[in-house]
């Protein structure tokens, strides 16, 4: 079994930061990309960044040079730091990891979602 369990939101002020958090614990043989998603009230859940194995990284338009995405592979666990705040990114935001329990198989896992909300 897999758990993603993600850490570091809250609230914050427009124009301040926030760092997310995301590791993975279990049964883990090696992880290809690892992503973070939001989803805002009343939205569907997008992708903001996403980051693969080899350290190649891709972003949202509307979070490019605001956010970044890292990973520590040693560590399974993938960051976002996140710079700039705007009231729209208030939403809860998910991990997500494709994670190969062994050589055949790959399986998608979601962490529980962290909140983040920007507001004065």
């Amino acid at each position: 079994q897999v758990q993603l369990v993600e850490s570091g939101g809250g609230l914050v002020q427009p124009g301040g930061s926030l760092r997310l958090s995301c590791a993975a614990s279990g049964s883990i043989f090696s992880i290809n990309a690892m992503g973070w998603y939001r989803q805002a009230p009343g939205k569907q859940r997008e992708l903001v960044a996403a980051i693969t194995s080899g350290g190649s990284t891709d972003y949202a338009d509307s979070v490019k040079g605001r956010f970044t995405i890292s990973r520590d592979n040693a560590k399974n666990t993938v960051y976002l730091q996140m710079h700039s705040l705007k009231p729209e990114d208030t939403a809860v935001y998910y991990c997500k990891a494709e994670i190969r329990a062994d050589y055949y198989s790959t399986t998608h896992y979601w962490g529980q979602g962290t909140k983040v909300t920007v507001s004065q």
